[in-house]
C-alpha cells in the first residue's frame, strides 16, 4: 500500500471530489464544492514528492522533471480510479487528485434530462459537452457512452488524457486509449481511429486545431463523436470552434460544423441546500434545421431564441434550468445568480443585491 493512498481513503470517507497536496501547505480536501483543510502536518517539499512519485511511472516521473507538470492516472482496487495532475509552483511539488467513481451512473441517475439519453442512439454526427473545469462534463460523457455500449452493438474508441471512466465491453467492443501512454497525441490517436473502423469516438477534449478539424472531419463521415471543450454556453463553443481556424478557412469550417453537429450541452454544477448533494444545470442546444442554418449564415448571436422556441425538440437556456432548480427548492439565491448569464433576471430573488462591477 502507498503512503498516499491514506488520503485516498480519508477522500473516499469524506465524500470529497478532489483532494489538493501542496508543499508547504496542509492537505485539502474539496467537499460538495468547496476547499476544507484536512488536521495534518504542513507537507515537505521532499516528503510530498516522494509520496506522488511513488505512484508514478517512470516515464510520467522524466516528464514531470523535464516540463514542470504532467498528467496521469491512478487506481486503488475496490475502492477508486483517480485522474491526477502533478506541477510545480513556488514552494515546490504540487498535485491535484480528482476521483473517478467505479460505478458509472446513468443519465437519469445523475438528473439528466431525456433528451440525454436519446443522444446516445444518434447514427452519427459531433456532440460537444462543455462547462469549466469540475462542472461534471467527464461524468455525464462516461452515462452516455454507458447507454451506447448496453444499447447498441458497435465500436466505441476512446482517446482520453488520463483514462478517467472505465467502461467494459458490453453490446459493443471498446477500446479505450490514453495520450502518452497509447498514442502521441489526441490528433494522432483521432487520425488512426479512422481506419479503426469505429462508429462510436470519444475524444476527451479538443484542444488544438487540428483536433477540431478530424473531430469534425470524423463525424462528417458518418461516425458519431463526442467531446468535449472549456466553454460556458452553447453560442460560446460554436463561436470558439470557428475562430480557431484561420479567416480564410473559417466560411468553410462553419460550413462543415453546421452539417455535422448534432448536440451542444453546456452545464454548470450547483451545490444542494436541500441536502448533501449536487446538481447539475444544463444548456441544450440541438441541432435543428434552423440552427444549423444560424450556424452556416454566421448568425451564431440568434441560437438563444432558437433554443427558446425549440423546446419540443429538448432545448433550453442555461437560466431558464437554473430557474427550475431554484424552483424546486435545490439551489440558493446567491448561487442561482452568481452562476447566471443573465443576472438582472436573478437579482430580485436576492434579498440584498450586491453592486455588480461587471454590469457597469
Amino acid at each position: 500500500m502507498a503512503k498516499i493512498d491514506a488520503f485516498f481513503k480519508l477522500m473516499n470517507d469524506q465524500g470529497a471530489s478532489d483532494l489538493h497536496l501542496v508543499a508547504g501547505q496542509q492537505p485539502a480536501l474539496r467537499i460538495l464544492g468547496s476547499i476544507e483543510r484536512i488536521k495534518y502536518k504542513i507537507l515537505d517539499n521532499n516528503e510530498l514528492r516522494s509520496m506522488i512519485y511513488e505512484i508514478a511511472p517512470e516515464d510520467k516521473i522524466k516528464r514531470f522533471e523535464e516540463t514542470g507538470d504532467v498528467d496521469l492516472g491512478y487506481e486503488i482496487p475496490g475502492l477508486a480510479r483517480y485522474r491526477a495532475n502533478f506541477f510545480m509552483q513556488r514552494n515546490g511539488v504540487a498535485a491535484v487528485f480528482r476521483q473517478i467513481p467505479n460505478n458509472i451512473m446513468g443519465c437519469e441517475q445523475l438528473g439528466l434530462p431525456p433528451v440525454i439519453s436519446k443522444l446516445a442512439t444518434l447514427p452519427r454526427g459531433l456532440v460537444i459537452v462543455t462547462g469549466p473545469t469540475g462542472s461534471g462534463k467527464s461524468t455525464t460523457l462516461a452515462a452516455i457512452i454507458d447507454e451506447a455500449n448496453r444499447l447498441r452493438k458497435d465500436h466505441i474508441i476512446t482517446i482520453e488524457d488520463p483514462i478517467e471512466f472505465v467502461h467494459e465491453s458490453q453490446g459493443c467492443i471498446i477500446n479505450q486509449r490514453e495520450v502518452g501512454v497509447h498514442t502521441k497525441s489526441f490528433s494522432a490517436a483521432l487520425r488512426g481511429a479512422l481506419r479503426e473502423d469505429p462508429d462510436i469516438i470519444l475524444v476527451g477534449e479538443m484542444r488544438d486545431l487540428e483536433t477540431m478539424a478530424l473531430a469534425i472531419e470524423a463525424a462528417n463521415t458518418g461516425h458519431l463523436v463526442f467531446t468535449t471543450l472549456h466553454t460556458s454556453s452553447a453560442m460560446n463553443t460554436i463561436d470558439r470552434i470557428v475562430e480557431v481556424f484561420p479567416s480564410t478557412q473559417q466560411a468553410q469550417i462553419r460550413s462543415n460544423l453546421s452539417d455535422s453537429i448534432r448536440a451542444v450541452i453546456s452545464q454548470v454544477l450547483f451545490k444542494r441546500i436541500d441536502r448533501k448533494a449536487r446538481c447539475p444545470a444544463l444548456e441544450i442546444l440541438i441541432a435543428t434545421p434552423a440552427v444549423r442554418n444560424l450556424i452556416r449564415e454566421a448568425k451564431v448571436h440568434q441560437l438563444p431564441s432558437s433554443m427558446q422556441t425549440g423546446k419540443r425538440y429538448g432545448m433550453q437556456l442555461l437560466d431558464d434550468a437554473i430557474m427550475s432548480l431554484y424552483n424546486k427548492g435545490w439551489i440558493s439565491a446567491e448561487d442561482s445568480y452568481q452562476k447566471a448569464n443573465d443576472k438582472q433576471r436573478f437579482r430580485p430573488l436576492l434579498k440584498a443585491p450586491p453592486t455588480d462591477f461587471t454590469e457597469a
